[in-house]
């Protein structure tokens, strides 16, 4: 990924005619070009109004913007302010996020059944680890992680140990939601991200130092600079603004509370506060923000799975907010569509795991394995993972002697269906994790 080509600068409007400038506004009639917020890099190769040079569209164009900006509290190096806009595309998708995301409109029931809705939460969790982490260089194939997590063993990498980092960060951000955003917060949340991670655990839960070794930039694959993150010096005063703007601190009037996530994620990763880990820091406090603000659904998306399938994207968004006057709305528009493609993508995956479980109820009733107790409790058992059974549960359901309500069970554990586990003088039987697909290898 290149720097973007910096736009035109803009003309000395005293010394255009104004009848041309009359021309321009009238035919510069949106802040979009096809219904995209186009970068000047992209913007150019557009056909312009009649009259008018691409150019002079451009500044047109340019000026409708700037005349619907608002400013935020976040400033470059310099002490130039970032600005954004809402125009009515941000709006709507906004609006549909707040339907979607806080609200309980449309969401489907297995993740507002307390039955099944860690299932889904997991799985949330580990999706977000290992993308996150694979944009930031993890080479773990997704099924080897998986099997990390879920059977709690010790990671054998750095790439691992960066994924495991990421699902314990990600489970935190959900027990503080409620907490207000700290310097020392965040210095906790990338103790979590960075945990025998970086190569200088020196530098893990702390600012960057004032020195040659400690110095950042983001590059390109030539060596280029494409950021140059704002001097060590100024990283104390900047973290506090964030946490009082991330807190609604600050005075700078309303900001829709998932524009004001998004901000703080591009926030963070502007300052690049951090010698390494501040990409999934970004991340995770965009999350908090989120989850801060009531977006409940949040605990159940993966956003780096959608960063991931398109990482130059992201970073152009970075690069075209910083190449044109601090222009946020690049980043908002874009974050914006990640967010309705995660939703979109949760909801498919729920849809496609109904599905899958509707078959597999359908082959185990062709299955001349099992009777129809063990059908009845393997039927319950797919959609509710977590359920637990005792023999007398068991015997009682089907008005069945003891001798049978355990043989029934005993049964279901040879054949690596149940496990089960003594609690006291009980025992217990539990759903295997992966139920679906060890009944597969018994067809």
């Amino acid at each position: 990924m290149k720097k973007p080509k910096k736009p035109p600068s803009p003309p000395v409007y005293s010394k255009v005619a104004p009848e041309r400038l009359q021309k321009w506004f009238s035919l510069a009639t949106s802040v979009r070009v096809n219904g995209k917020y186009l970068h000047w890099e992209k913007f150019r190769y557009h056909e312009p109004p009649s009259d008018l040079s691409v150019e002079e569209w451009w500044h047109a164009v340019k000026l409708l913007r700037q005349s619907q900006k608002q400013s935020t509290p976040l400033a470059d190096k310099s002490g130039q302010p970032f600005e954004y806009l809402t125009d009515s595309t941000i709006q709507e998708k906004l609006h549909q996020i707040d339907l979607g995301a806080g609200g309980r409109i449309s969401m489907p029931q297995q993740i507002t059944n307390p039955d099944t809705r860690d299932r889904y939460y997991i799985h949330s969790l580990i999706e977000e680890a290992i993308t996150s982490s694979q944009l930031e260089g993890a080479q773990t194939m997704r099924q080897v992680a998986k099997e990390m997590i879920k059977s709690r063993r010790q990671p054998r990498d750095r790439s691992e140990k960066m994924i495991l980092n990421n699902f314990l960060t990600m489970k935190r951000i959900s027990e503080i939601k409620q907490d207000r955003l700290t310097p020392e917060l965040i210095f906790n949340i990338h103790r979590l991200v960075s945990n025998d991670a970086i190569d200088n655990l020196d530098a893990v839960g702390r600012l960057r130092n004032d020195n040659e070794e400690e110095e950042v930039a983001v590059y390109d694959t030539e060596g280029n600079i494409l950021h140059q993150p704002p001097h060590a010096s100024q990283l104390p005063g900047r973290l506090t603004e964030l946490c009082r703007f991330a807190n609604g601190q600050s005075p700078d009037g309303f900001v829709h509370p998932v524009i004001r996530a998004i901000i703080v994620h591009f926030w963070l990763a502007y300052d690049h506060p951090f010698v390494d880990g501040n990409g999934r820091t970004a991340r995770a406090l965009f999350y908090w923000s989120m989850l801060h603000h009531g977006y409940w659904l949040f605990e159940f998306i993966s956003i780096s799975s959608i960063i991931k399938n398109a990482p130059v994207k992201y970073g152009r968004a970075f690069l075209w907010t910083e190449t044109d006057d601090n222009d946020l709305t690049y980043f908002v528009d874009y974050h914006l569509h990640v967010i309705d493609r995660a939703i979109h993508d949760l909801h498919e995956y729920i849809s496609k795991k109904s599905k899958e479980l509707k078959q597999t109820e359908k082959n185990l009733k062709n299955l001349s394995l099992f009777n129809h107790r063990q059908l009845a409790l393997l039927s319950h058992a797919f959609r509710h993972p977590d359920a637990d059974y005792t023999i007398e549960s068991h015997r009682l359901s089907h008005n069945v002697v003891y001798q049978t309500a355990r043989t029934d069970l005993v049964r279901l554990c040879d054949l690596g269906l149940l496990v089960d586990r003594k609690v006291g003088k009980t025992i217990h039987f539990r759903p295997v994790q992966n139920i679906s697909e060890k009944l597969k290898t018994l067809d």
